[in-house]
């Protein structure tokens, strides 16, 4: 970890823990490691930014995403399942967090701005091969380096996840570093 990094926590909400609907593979180890790279930052890099997003259904959808909010209405009114994971609950309330209504994080001018004037953009949440993958490919196309934690991020199923990091370890090193969150934490 280095002064100047964006930590990007993206959608660490209940409807993806164990026994939800959309559980991925390990929701609760990533919220784990994510605890860990907060405290490992406020001891030694507190100028290191972090940033919560959640997926939250607009209340105007355009296109795709008029049917998409139709189909998951169960999902997006239910206000537990729209929370921060109980977990990460406390620590988020210390960080901005932004509402978002389509799969990137980058679509909020915020983190935007504060992506372009970051040395870099470590990316965690869920889930990995939907918002968080959505949100590398917007970084690399505004010119962000980024930093991919292979158990900072979890997908719906094994195969699923491993393919996201697949496809961005076509980029490597180009525009992106895949880690883990202790060699993230070295670096």
């Amino acid at each position: 970890m280095r002064s100047k990094d964006l930590i990007l926590v993206t959608d660490m909400q209940c409807v993806y823990l164990k026994g939800e609907k959309w559980a991925c593979l390990d929701t609760e180890g990533v919220a784990e490691n994510i605890l860990k790279i907060i405290s490992f930052k406020e001891k030694n890099f507190p100028d290191a930014d972090i940033i919560f997003t959640r997926f939250i259904a607009s209340d105007n959808p355009k296109g795709a995403w008029i049917s998409y909010n139709k189909t998951y209405a169960d999902i997006n009114d239910n206000d537990y399942l729209n929370d921060i994971v109980p977990s990460l609950k406390e620590v988020s309330k210390h960080y901005p967090l932004y509402d978002k209504h389509v799969y990137s994080s980058v679509s909020i001018p915020e983190i935007r701005k504060k992506a372009l004037e970051s040395r870099r953009v470590v990316l965690t949440g869920v889930v990995s091969e939907c918002c968080v993958l959505s949100t590398a490919f917007s970084l690399i196309d505004l010119g962000v380096p980024l930093v991919w934690l292979t158990d900072g991020v979890s997908g719906l199923d094994k195969e699923k996840e491993d393919g996201a990091t697949l496809m961005l370890k076509g980029l490597s090193p180009v525009h992106t570093r895949i880690m883990t969150v202790s060699e993230y934490l070295l670096s």
